[in-house]
């Protein structure tokens, strides 16, 4: 098997198990010590077949993240960029949900969270702005969905 060959195996069997972004493929194929013309020319070929696309990689992430994970804005950009994803890519994807899409997000976890009992002390606030927070979303945003829930913003 020549050296091209052995890339896009390579290729594919990594892309068997999940979806992977270009970065992520790129990694493994140097760690399996596959050369950079072999590499580019077995992402190239995946890419074509539509096995490797960062656009899709990072809609689905994205949704995935918000819908299973409770995950704001900040935290899947982070993460995706951390993924390698080209920024573009994930600002699309992240460009897919507008602020009420956000709000109602945050909501749905605070619901999830606190099971429709509105936080009524200012530390349940607190816990409620913080869990928001560490999930990804803007301190504003964040504020807003606490007080939208029923509690008032901490002072």
């Amino acid at each position: 098997m020549g050296s091209s060959e052995r890339a896009l195996e390579l290729a594919f069997r990594h892309l068997g198990r999940r979806d992977r972004t270009e970065a992520e493929l790129r990694r493994h194929l140097a760690a399996k010590d596959v050369g950079e013309p072999e590499a580019d020319a077995a992402i190239a070929e995946v890419v074509r077949m539509g096995y490797l696309d960062d656009a899709r990689y990072a809609r689905t992430f994205a949704e995935d993240r918000r819908n299973l994970d409770g995950w704001g804005a900040g935290r899947i950009e982070r993460r995706l960029l951390e993924l390698g994803v080209d920024s573009e890519h994930v600002a699309a994807a992240l460009g897919a949900r507008d602020g009420a899409g956000e709000l109602e997000a945050a909501l749905e976890l605070l619901r999830r969270r606190f099971r429709d009992e509105v936080p009524a002390s200012e530390r349940a606030r607190e816990r409620a702005l913080g869990m928001l927070v560490r999930k990804g979303y803007e301190l504003e945003l964040a504020y807003d969905a606490v007080r939208a829930f029923g509690g008032t913003r901490p002072a």
